[in-house]
């Protein structure tokens, strides 16, 4: 599909960015795991900033619980699959892009057939099995992992991207136990900005910054940190001596 540059204008004023970037995103195809908290503002930035190619991955309805955060979906999406909701909503922002839906729950024995031809996946889940199943796949095929993840006020993003960055698995070698997450909207969108925005700098050609990095934020306090993250050298999925 040709794409109105005119919808672009105030992005391709960046230093750097221009129209052969702009075209480099019109190609690019970002899997997002997750219609919810997390996915619905990096599916929306990846929209907006004209991602030609999305898959969405998410097997829940919409409820009105959540309303106070998920914005792609509204009162009337309550009953529909989350998936759907989403596309109806980002196809009236950029009709522009390309978005399949995916309604299958994410398996290690499944994910490589539905990623396909993805360049990035984006990790906007809350089940670890699920995580784990992705970072596999990403080691495999050789793909960045961008990982979010809110709980109340706190909110947390990094990249993984072995052999440059430690995998998911060398942070967590086991699940840890969840039960029902606290979250405020403002939360889940500002995490789930930052996620998009440094899958677009993936998808554009440009190095991302949290490589090798979690950025920590405490909404509350309004104060950021940062730790190092480093390789486990016995990780079972990406080390030479685990495998």
């Amino acid at each position: 599909m040709t794409q109105d540059f005119r919808r672009y204008k105030r992005q391709l004023a960046i230093d750097g960015w221009g129209k052969e970037t702009q075209e480099r995103l019109s190609k690019a195809h970002a899997f997002i795991a997750g219609a919810g908290g997390l996915g619905c503002p990096v599916a929306m930035t990846l929209a907006l900033a004209g991602v030609g190619h999305l898959t969405i991955c998410d097997t829940d309805t919409v409820d009105i619980t959540n309303l106070n955060r998920q914005f792609l979906h509204n009162e009337k999406s309550i009953g529909l699959e989350k998936t759907v909701s989403a596309q109806k909503a980002l196809e009236a922002i950029n009709s522009e892009i390309s978005i399949k839906t995916v309604q299958y729950k994410i398996t290690h024995e499944n994910i490589e057939s539905l990623l396909g031809n993805s360049h990035i996946i984006i990790d906007c889940l809350d089940n670890f099995e699920a995580r784990y199943a992705l970072n596999r796949a990403a080691l495999k095929k050789n793909i960045p992992l961008v990982h979010g993840a809110v709980w109340g006020m706190e909110g947390r993003i990094t990249v993984f991207h072995s052999p440059e960055t430690p995998c998911l698995e060398c942070m967590f070698p086991n699940a840890p136990s969840t039960g029902e997450t606290p979250v405020m909207g403002g939360v889940t969108s500002a995490v789930g900005s930052m996620q998009a925005i440094e899958a677009i700098r993936f998808l554009a050609g440009q190095d991302m910054s949290l490589k090798g990095r979690m950025l920590i934020m405490d909404f509350a306090a309004m104060k950021f940190q940062e730790l190092e993250i480093w390789p486990d050298p016995e990780c079972p999925a990406c080390s030479t001596s685990g495998r």
